[in-house]
Parts: C-alpha cells; sequence; structure tokens
C-alpha cells in the first residue's frame, strides 16, 4: 500500500471515487497520509467510553461475519500504540469468528457512539490467545458478571473517524434511568417546598 487508507480505497474503490466525483476529497486524506495507524490519545478516551463492538471476520474464501461484543464501558483495553485486547466472554459456542481468525486474521472493528453520533473504523489483523490466564485476567472487566473464555487481541493498521451524519441519537438505558431519578427527586423537593410554603400562608 502507498498510503494507509489503500487499506480500505483499492483500485476499483478509487475508480468508483473519480467517476462520482468524490476522488478529490480522498485524494486530500492521502496527501496528508492517509488512515491513522497508532492508537492515540482521543482513541483510547473513545474506547473508555464504548460498551458495544462489531467485530468482522472472514473464511479463507472471503465469506464474510460480524459479530456484537460487548461488555461495560471500557472493555477493549488499549495494550500498546497499536494493540488492542478485550476478554472473550463464553457465548453460544459456534465458534465462528474464531475458526475464521484461524484461517484468516483479517479483521475489521466499528464502533459506535449512538449518544454523541460519533463512529470509528479500525482495520487490522487479530488472533485469539486461548494459553493465557494472565492476559484474560488482565483484560476482564473489574466485577463484571461474565465468564471469560479467551482473549482476542487486535493489531491496528489503520484507523477513520466517520462524519455524523445519519447516526440516530440513542441514549443508553441506564443514563436516562438516571436522569429521570435526579428530575424525580427535584420535583420531590419542589413539592415538599410548596407544601410547607402554603402551610405558612
Amino acid at each position: 500500500m502507498t498510503f494507509s487508507s489503500d487499506i480500505a480505497f483499492t483500485p476499483t474503490v478509487k475508480a468508483l471515487q473519480a467517476a462520482r466525483g468524490s476522488r478529490d476529497s480522498y485524494a486530500r486524506i492521502e496527501q496528508r497520509g492517509g488512515f491513522r495507524t497508532k492508537i492515540t490519545s482521543d482513541l483510547t478516551d473513545f474506547l473508555a467510553g464504548i460498551d458495544t463492538a462489531y467485530l468482522a471476520t472472514a473464511t479463507a474464501e472471503g465469506q464474510p461475519y460480524a459479530q456484537h461484543r460487548g461488555g461495560p464501558p471500557g472493555f477493549i483495553r488499549v495494550l500498546d500504540e497499536q494493540t488492542l485486547g478485550f476478554a472473550d466472554f463464553t457465548g453460544n459456542r459456534q465458534y465462528l469468528t474464531s475458526g475464521n481468525l484461524a484461517e484468516n486474521d483479517k479483521a475489521f472493528l466499528f464502533l459506535m457512539d449512538y449518544a454523541n453520533r460519533r463512529r470509528i473504523k479500525l482495520w487490522g489483523r487479530a488472533r485469539v490467545v486461548t494459553d493465557d490466564q494472565a492476559l484474560v485476567d488482565r483484560l476482564m472487566p473489574e466485577d463484571y458478571p461474565a465468564r471469560p473464555e479467551q482473549a482476542i487481541l487486535f493489531t491496528v493498521l489503520a484507523w477513520d473517524v466517520n462524519c455524523p451524519q445519519h447516526i440516530p441519537r440513542k441514549v443508553d438505558a441506564t443514563d436516562v434511568g438516571t436522569a429521570i431519578a435526579r428530575l424525580e427527586a427535584q420535583v420531590a423537593a419542589l413539592k415538599a417546598e410548596n407544601a410547607a410554603l402554603r402551610a405558612r400562608t
């Protein structure tokens, strides 16, 4: 690849961009060096608030598969400037992601922050680690009620931030519950204050 963004912008993609009038804007990204390739502080901060992700893999023949991965905010940990890791919890035991990575380590992470209408795309290579309990323990979120089966390490090759266009704004149920409880407490305090004022008159 000439530019890190070539991981996504293949010659065919570039030809389509040229035919449809968007090549110049993406060429400017290339002139700036392409997509980012190191984990930065802003990506680290973003990951600290993420509780859900989508991990895409493919078979050796290229058949794609995407699977949801979730946990408490920050369950995806930064291990170094190029590596992410997370504990892989016991699930339905289909092992599609594990099987795909065993024969094709190319992977893609899609991260969404609906509340703030942000999304980040990460291209890389991933591997399953089944024989390192210390690593699994390090990646396991504290007090999270799940059983870790293994760890997944993701080597970041390139990443990019998408624009917020067409992202519906959704708020986490826990955040909504907290806000409602706070408002209910304020209403109760105001009612009590109002009743006390009426009693004086």
